[in-house]
């Protein structure tokens, strides 16, 4: 009897909702690696890219030397996960055809949560978002698949290997897209 292993997935830890994605994976019963180096990289199956400040992100992506490695990972495959700052990464990064507006919803102040209807493995799943300081999603490209919408904004995307949502479901007790994210791994597989 063959025993299923569990994906090995990475968390970019430069800063940002790192340890709540890591709480998250595990719950959902994946091994989780804390990303730092192109060596760290090299041992994941999946990489999420956290909420935070995009532009910090940034700065440390370049002072790390991780832009080259995260764009040859997608390139051959890898999925990797945006959540609201990771979302606007995927895109500097030139990884997803989209464009993105940063803080779009208004200030720290203006944060809020709201249900979504999600579209997930071909379900129909309500989920709970929380934007803080988020992202809209202004325009996507052909092959970019919208997975929810919150009124006429795009919240949930895909893109092949890439997901990028504007909210962060890191910080709720649903598990439902991080099981999302890992099934696109065993896709992938």
């Amino acid at each position: 009897m063959t025993r299923k292993v569990s994906p090995i997935i990475g968390v970019l830890d430069l800063q940002g909702d790192v340890i709540e994605h890591v709480r998250s994976l595990e719950e959902c019963g994946a091994q989780v690696i804390r990303v730092k180096t192109a060596s760290d990289l090299k041992k994941v199956d999946g990489l999420i890219i956290p909420g935070g400040e995009s532009t910090t992100i940034w700065r440390l992506l370049k002072w790390y030397k991780l832009i080259k490695p995260i764009c040859e990972c997608s390139k051959k495959g890898m999925p990797i996960y945006g959540t609201c700052a990771g979302t606007i990464l995927l895109e500097r990064l030139g990884l997803m055809d989209i464009e993105v507006e940063r803080n779009a919803y208004g200030r720290q102040l203006d944060s809020f949560e709201a249900e979504i209807k999600a579209q997930l493995n071909g379900k129909s799943s309500s989920v709970l978002g929380v934007f803080i300081r988020a992202p809209k999603i202004k325009t996507i490209g052909k092959n970019v698949e919208l997975l929810a919408q919150f009124g006429s904004d795009k919240v949930m995307i895909r893109e092949n290997n890439l997901l990028a949502t504007t909210f962060h479901p890191e910080l709720t007790d649903d598990l439902s897209i991080h099981r999302y994210f890992l099934s696109m791994i065993h896709e992938s597989k």
